[in-house]
């Protein structure tokens, strides 16, 4: 059978699942009648709820007598060590592109490894019905994107695509005609995109995908660069230096039809398939014949930005939430979810009884505490640090993003203030229609952390920030942090309204009434600069005399609601996020106040001696 392997890349939000759901009804993967979830591709909770893709997803569509194997990625920077596995099994990509927003950073990011690794890219620009689409504009900013990235000529003559993934047509040119739906992209993909090449030689396969089944165990999936697979045969499976990881036999071959997946007798070279059966091989391994000795070569990934540390939750209210508890439960999950996600790095803290995980940006950090939350995990975490190097001279240096701001231009004056306090530096300020602006910065990933709050706050929720890794440049020096010290809990027990209410004065606070709260537990914001301990457990002092003036109701003031990324961005390195299935809690390193005082003061004699 003819085959088509193509991957669906572009910015977050510009409209890929949506653009997959649409190609699998259209293809007859459904049926007429078939209930279907809404972005069907995103299969996983968190992705549902966020509305973004996390994980790359493979799914298959009968097109006439081809078969296309069809790859949704994501489109958050912070996966994209996702997609740069994905370009390796596939031989074209359709790049989306939103009619309005035009290329934004992840579409650079996407593109520009697409032409590194030599595909010519068939452009959508989807969106179409927008009110504020500019589809003209787009393909001139995409033109010179391409150019921008040292496109071939070849690459450079892309054919295009005009259309809505959501009303669910496509067509060569902007008044063309609704009624064929998503034909032309699909006769396009056939023309456009070549059959998959094929090596001479015995069986071998680049494990791309890394999954985790119940009843198959650890399934790969990759494409067969050369020779066939068959359940039950032997295989060998070598790393990234040829090291040999495994012998053993697949018990499994799974082959991807519609939003299934199928087993099968026998797979080709140039299929994508998914192998079980192999419980050491994962991503980057190469799985192949026993006659091979030279594994297939793998993209190498972007280093990670970003580290944090995991640690088993010490508090008082340890154990009372969750079932996964201990360090080695903590340990195994960390160095599980390492072995699938290759932009991840886990490794053994210096004091042993933590582990540092080092990825691309907080929302990938983020969404994997997440996820082990969910699972009955509990965790104390610490606030994100970026990864310093030093170069050949000997020179700190850090990692700089590059930022694109869309906002009002109302709004644009606090936000290019807030950007140079970070330490960013502006690349570039223009029009981008109904009284919007872009403004485009490079600035230090430490002076990001935390900044999309602040951000919205600023420009009343009408800013959308993208950003994405540009480069190592020279350390930038102090950026100054939280300004304001925290209201720390003293005593054990639970939350006294009266208490709360007479020391409002001293800062808002971030707990309600009646929650458990321990010694050393930050329960709010100080108004000033310094910490303060306070106590929330003093009730009110009873008398024989009752009156309505003695005795009205506590009204108090609604507490900043503190949700996991904000947390993780608020706290200072002294200090703590505890995570748990049912509380997000902040807290200090040292909760005895004796140990903090102690503490501060060797740093303070470290200081003087430095």
């Amino acid at each position: 059978m003819k085959l088509r392997n193509v991957a669906i890349i572009a910015h977050v939000d510009h409209g890929k699942t949506t653009l997959v759901d649409r190609l699998l009804q259209q293809s007859g993967s459904f049926r007429e009648n078939q209930k279907v979830a809404e972005r069907a591709m995103d299969s996983n909770d968190l992705e549902r709820e966020r509305g973004i893709t996390i994980l790359a997803k493979a799914t298959s569509i009968l097109w006439q007598d081809t078969r296309i194997n069809i790859v949704d990625t994501p489109g958050h920077a912070d996966f994209g060590g996702e997609v740069e596995r994905i370009l390796n099994m596939v031989d074209g990509a359709l790049v989306l592109v939103d009619a309005a927003e035009g290329p934004l950073p992840q579409t650079k990011f996407v593109v520009s490894k697409a032409l590194k690794m030599g595909l010519k890219p068939i452009v959508v620009i989807n969106k179409v019905d927008r009110a504020d689409a500019r589809p003209v504009e787009v393909v001139n900013e995409v033109f010179d994107l391409f150019a921008a990235l040292d496109a071939t000529d070849e690459q450079l003559d892309f054919p295009i695509l005009y259309g809505s993934a959501k009303l669910g047509y496509m067509a060569t040119s902007l008044e063309g005609s609704k009624d064929d739906g998503m034909k032309p992209l699909f006769d396009l993909v056939l023309r456009h995109v070549k059959q998959p090449t094929v090596e001479e030689g015995p069986f071998r396969l680049l494990g791309t995908i890394l999954e985790a089944n119940p009843y198959l165990g650890r399934i790969v999936t990759g494409r067969i660069s050369s020779g066939s697979i068959k359940p039950n045969q032997a295989v060998k499976v070598l790393d990234y230096d040829g090291k040999l990881v495994e012998t053993g036999r697949v018990t499994k071959v799974l082959a991807f039809r519609g939003l299934e997946r199928v087993p099968v007798d026998e797979a080709e070279a140039g299929d994508i398939v998914a192998l079980a059966g192999l419980p050491e091989a994962t991503v980057a391994h190469t799985i192949c014949d026993p006659s091979i000795e030279v594994p297939i070569h793998a993209q190498p990934i972007d280093p990670p930005t970003l580290a944090m540390t995991f640690r088993v939750n010490d508090s008082p209210l340890a154990g009372t939430e969750g079932t996964k508890v201990t360090g080695r439960m903590i340990r195994d999950r960390l160095l599980r979810e390492a072995e699938g996600n290759v932009a991840l790095r886990v490794r053994e803290s210096d004091d042993k009884d933590s582990m540092e995980v080092a990825g691309r940006g907080e929302l990938q950090l983020g969404i994997l505490i997440e996820q082990m939350r969910r699972e009955g995990f509990e965790l104390s975490v610490s606030r994100p640090k970026v990864l310093l190097r030093r170069n050949e001279a000997g020179d700190l240096e850090e990692p700089i993003e590059e930022v694109v701001i869309d906002v009002d231009e109302i709004h644009s004056g606090v936000v290019v203030q807030k950007m140079s306090e970070r330490k960013a530096d502006m690349i570039e300020l223009r029009p981008s229609g109904g009284h919007r602006v872009r403004l485009v910065f490079h600035a230090p990933t430490r002076g990001l952390i935390g900044y999309q709050g602040e951000l919205l706050t600023d420009t009343r929720g009408t800013a959308i920030m993208n950003r994405l890794f540009h480069a190592y440049a020279a350390h930038k020096g102090e950026i100054a942090g939280r300004r304001n010290g925290v209201l720390i809990s003293n005593e054990q027990g639970e939350a006294v309204a009266y208490a709360m209410f007479k020391l409002e004065d001293r800062g808002p606070m971030m707990i309600e009434p009646g929650w458990k709260i321990y010694r050393g537990m930050i329960v709010g914001e100080h108004t000033r600069d310094n910490d303060l301990e306070i106590n929330l457990l003093k009730g009110k002092q009873l008398t024989n005399i009752r009156t309505t003036s003695k005795d009205e109701a506590v009204r108090l003031t609604p507490p900043i609601r503190m949700f996991l990324e904000k947390a993780l961005a608020y706290i200072e390195d002294d200090e703590l996020v505890e995570v748990t299935p049912k509380s997000i809690r902040l807290r200090k390193k040292l909760l005895d106040p004796t140990d903090r005082k102690r503490s501060e003061r060797s740093k303070e004699t470290e200081a003087a001696v430095v």
